[in-house]
């Protein structure tokens, strides 16, 4: 996939997070980075179709969600684009899981409750190609 953006356009981005109220949070967060939000998904399974759908730049995917977990839905999204840019978000009784997903190819993640100042460096450091699986 690469960086899909040209210079001066928008990062376009996938939130997945079973609470409203946290994919509200995170898209603060991206828009007030330059992103769009270009689509919201509230369970595993819906993050992963929307991922074939829409094909972002960024996902934002929290750990535990219905129907699919987070690791799961990664290794699915992973399968489709192996470059494809995943961000985990946590809470933070899910260090293993969290660990997991990196093995498996997220780049970073955020542990809730997070600062919107935080998450932006995290997804900013992302966007521009570091890695927490690369140290």
């Amino acid at each position: 996939m690469g960086d899909a953006r040209k210079s001066g356009e928008a990062f376009r981005c996938l939130i997945a997070d079973d609470s409203e109220f946290a994919r509200g949070n995170i898209a603060r967060v991206i828009e007030k980075l330059g992103g769009t939000v270009v689509g919201e998904a509230g369970s595993g399974e819906a993050a992963v179709a929307q991922f074939a759908r829409l094909r972002p730049d960024l996902v934002l995917l929290d750990i535990t969600m219905p129907e699919l977990d987070g690791v799961e839905a990664l290794r699915r999204i992973r399968d489709q684009d192996g470059s494809a840019k995943v961000i985990m978000v946590s809470s933070l009784g899910h260090k293993e899981m969290v660990w997991r997903a990196i093995r498996l190819g997220a780049r970073h993640f955020i542990t809730k409750p997070f600062t919107p100042e935080y998450a932006g460096l995290v997804i900013s450091s992302v966007l521009a190609g570091a890695s927490r699986g690369d140290s």
